[in-house]
């Protein structure tokens, strides 16, 4: 299936990791600068919504990392900020998680976000993408966990102004799907496990 098809299960996280430019020497004031970010942070409990947590493991995107991927200004296309097909975006794991790097290109906008980076007014990044593998865990006196188990495809990365998950509706859509799909006898596996438990108790 195509990735056209399946746009409407484009998924965005926020991370809030420091986004570093990298400093100019003396005498090289007209050469563009280095802004480096973490995209995504493995092995992190994040709270989605009021319906489970996410975690992203180690070797999620490890499938993708030759994608055609941009950075984009607040995942605005109009704003570009560099492309791993052209050369201009540079993207990576580590222990930590998914990493970023791109030079500073001509553009207004993209000097004006490289001054808001340094200056700490702009200090979060984002991705977007489509998750292929996920393991659920269920938790009796919590939420589930979703781990994102493997990335099927990497939109972009983003420095973005505001920590948001505007795509949340499509992780709440994955999580009644599971739901649904897990009712046994008009009952969740969750709602039968506690009965089952209780039932020993006794």
């Amino acid at each position: 299936m195509s990735d056209k098809l399946n746009i409407k299960d484009i998924e965005s996280r926020i991370v809030v990791a420091p986004i570093s430019v990298e400093k100019r020497s003396e005498g090289e004031e007209d050469k563009p600068s280095v802004i480096e970010g973490t995209a995504a942070i493995f092995n992190t409990r994040t709270k989605i919504g009021n319906w489970f947590y996410e975690e992203i493991l180690e070797g999620a995107f490890d499938d993708v990392l030759e994608d055609d991927v941009r950075c984009l200004l607040n995942h605005n296309p109009n704003q570009i900020l560099g492309r791993t097909a052209s050369g201009t975006l540079d993207i990576w794991v580590d222990k930590e998680g998914l990493k970023y790097r791109y030079t500073t290109p001509n553009r207004s906008y993209a000097k004006d976000l490289e001054d808001a980076i340094d200056s700490g007014d702009v200090s979060e990044s984002s991705f977007q993408f489509r998750a292929e593998e996920t393991i659920w865990i269920e938790q009796e006196d919590d939420l589930d966990i979703r781990q994102i188990k493997k990335v099927a495809k990497l939109y972009d990365v983003a420095p973005v102004t505001f920590p948001a998950y505007e795509d949340t509706s499509v992780a709440k859509r994955s999580f009644d799907l599971r739901k649904n799909s897990n009712k046994k006898n008009g009952k969740s596996v969750r709602e039968a496990q506690l009965i089952i438990n209780k039932n020993k108790s006794l």
